[in-house]
């Protein structure tokens, strides 16, 4: 079997960032055998917490989603599905990572968001899904990229979708 392909979207505001957030979430397979880590990479500003409050959205979670750059880690729970988002941002070595209990959030049945994963050095679990976000004269560019089956199949369900999306595809 081939290595899915990359994913590159133009998200033209924040409503759109959202969109999509909320489509990852609906094109997630549950129920998740396995825990599934989504890294979200890109400078202050690019909307790496508004695609998670998109994806808590659409899971139901009510009430601010605020990126935990101070506590570094919120947990939320819909139904059976669990979602730990990170920010790494203040992280400054891999004992940070390791005290934060990031082994324990490794279970069946959870997400994991992950932002400013490249501080994490070694102590981060395999990613399933690397999103980079960047700043483009139109709005966005997001790059989806898939590192295991699981999150091929997650890419293609939201590329068979992108057409509906406030997104404007670069390329497939």
């Amino acid at each position: 079997m081939s290595q899915p392909r990359t994913l590159e979207l133009v998200a033209r505001d924040a409503g759109a960032t959202l969109e999509l957030g909320a489509r990852l979430e609906t094109s997630l397979t549950l129920p998740l055998v396995a825990p599934f880590v989504i890294t979200l990479s890109g400078e202050l500003g690019t909307g790496k917490t508004t695609l998670v409050r998109g994806f808590l959205g659409a899971l139901g979670v009510a009430g601010p989603v605020r990126s935990p750059t101070y506590t570094l880690l919120e947990e939320y729970a819909a139904g059976t599905l669990r979602v730990a988002h990170l920010d790494l941002y203040r992280v400054r070595s891999d004992r940070e990572i390791e005290e934060l209990g990031v082994r324990e959030l490794l279970d069946p049945g959870r997400v994991l968001l992950i932002e400013w994963p490249e501080r994490g050095g070694g102590a981060l679990p395999p990613t399933d899904l690397a999103i980079t976000l960047e700043f483009e004269a139109s709005g966005r560019r997001i790059r989806l990229e898939p590192r295991t089956t699981v999150a091929g199949a997650l890419v293609d369900a939201l590329r068979a979708y992108s057409g509906r999306l406030q997104v404007g595809p670069l390329s497939s």
